[in-house]
């Protein structure tokens, strides 16, 4: 049994950035990280678009696990706001919330990401573009990092702690007690942890264990929402007006035909579509650089809706879950359309999709979306495609790539106080698997929150 004063479960933004925080006003205490995957620096993906064209189900998954978490791929942008990327400000208030946010861009900054651009929407001649065209642009500034440069800011942050903080790595969490003096923590190899504070960090791909973790322990929960959608994949220059100025612009759409929200989500200017295996299932991401030379001819984004579902039925994920397997047995994985053809009701075929001008930066299987895609969600992303159209005209041509099925899953939301405390003292929870932030910037500010109390109060 190994003991510390402080376990966190989980190496991704949330448990990186309460390791540090402790680190630095706590020197003295004990801290140890579990994680279920690799070191930043053995985390491959095996898919060379050559040999290995399509994800083979590696466990521990190198995209979603590992130091870094599901981020540590992604194109690393820190949106600064709470207008979207998760509730943590009605924990905590919008000013702690945004300081917190500002704290992590500066500590980011220090660390390897000095000399990226902050992008803002304040005072943009594209909001009253949107508005013009029954579109919303959200407010929010925007740290771009790149999947590159993001890298290296992780590098220099895990370089920083390692002589620090104990990092366990591919080491699974099992089950998670309350005892007498505090927490045990038994993982897949049957080893046993054990700290007075326990920090929870499990990330999205912890959703399903976190459940577990939750109903053993008797602490409540509700249930979240899932968004499913589809990325979008065009030319560059289609969206570049918007890319120059803002990098992500977060724009949301109601419907005419059901009135429900279309929203654009993780923009990726010059970027490249990726595979993203979570629990299993293949479902479609994007990611982008910093560096010029890795650049590409193209931008992607993702085009989401929002469903929440209540009484009889509750398992939000359940729902997403079974459209997502349905892609993967139609395609083997991830399918991709053209616009052109699933408006015509076509199935795109290879030839058509070798045929088009817009080149896929993905190997995906050609097919058909309305197969997979529920009409009524469909229905508001084509609707939203043509709507988009007018503020970037070109987004509605026939060889705009549709890739799908992108899910996002969000875990259901645990019952925790002002301070990220569950009903059992000592025990936090934060990050993604909390349900209450959805992004890097969230994520990381609920870690330094939770290890700033641990430190007041210790």
């Amino acid at each position: 049994m190994m003991k510390s004063d402080v376990l966190i479960i989980g190496a991704g933004p949330g448990g990186i950035f309460s390791a540090y925080e402790l680190m630095k006003l706590c020197p003295d205490l004990n801290i140890t990280v579990l994680e279920a995957g690799n070191p930043l620096h053995k985390r491959k993906c095996p898919i060379d678009g050559k040999r290995i064209k399509s994800c083979i189900g590696c466990k521990p998954c190198s995209i979603m696990n590992g130091f870094g978490g599901a981020g540590a791929f992604s194109d690393g942008k820190y949106n600064i706001t709470n207008q979207f990327g998760g509730t943590l400000y009605e924990y905590i208030g919008k000013e702690a919330a945004l300081e917190l946010m500002h704290y992590v861009d500066g500590i980011n900054l220090a660390f390897g990401g000095e000399g990226t651009k902050l992008y803002t929407t304040a005072n943009s001649s594209i909001k009253k573009l949107c508005l013009q065209n029954r579109l919303h642009l959200l407010d929010a500034s925007v740290r771009h990092l790149g999947t590159d440069i993001n890298y290296v800011v992780l590098e220099n942050l895990y370089n920083y702690m390692k002589d620090h903080v104990n990092f366990i790595f591919n080491c699974p969490a099992v089950k998670v007690e309350k005892t007498d003096e505090g927490y045990k923590v038994t993982t897949e190899k049957e080893e046993v942890y054990e700290a007075p504070k326990c920090i929870i960090s499990g990330g999205r791909s912890g959703s399903k264990w976190m459940e577990g973790v939750c109903h053993d322990m008797g602490i409540p929960t509700k249930s979240n929402r899932v968004d499913i959608g589809v990325r979008v994949e065009l030319p560059a220059e289609v969206f570049s007006h918007l890319t120059d100025e803002l990098y992500e612009s977060k724009i949301v759409y109601r419907t005419e035909k059901y009135n429900d929200l279309v929203r654009t989500f993780c923009m990726n200017p010059r970027g490249a579509v990726v595979n993203e295996n979570t629990n299993g299932i293949v479902t479609v991401n994007g990611h982008s650089y910093e560096d010029p030379a890795l650049q590409t001819e193209n931008t992607n984004f993702a085009l989401l809706v929002a469903k929440h579902f209540s009484d009889p039925f509750e398992d939000s994920n359940g729902y997403g879950e079974s459209i997502a397997k349905l892609s993967n047995m139609l395609g083997g994985g991830v399918i991709v359309q053209r616009f052109g053809d699933l408006v015509a009701g076509k199935r795109s075929t290879h030839s058509r999709i070798q045929e088009s001008f817009t080149t896929p930066t993905l190997a995906a299987t050609p097919g058909d979306l309305s197969l997979v895609m529920p009409k009524r969600i469909l229905d508001g992303i084509i609707e939203m495609i043509y709507t988009l159209d007018k503020i970037a005209p070109g987004t509605a041509n026939d060889d705009t790539l549709l890739y799908g099925v992108e899910v996002k899953f969000y875990n259901m939301e645990v019952s925790l106080d002002e301070h990220l405390e569950t009903l059992h003292k000592g025990l936090f929870v934060i990050g993604d698997c909390s349900g209450i932030t959805h992004s890097l910037s969230h994520a990381s500010a609920s870690g330094v929150h939770v290890a700033r109390y641990i430190a007041e109060n210790k």
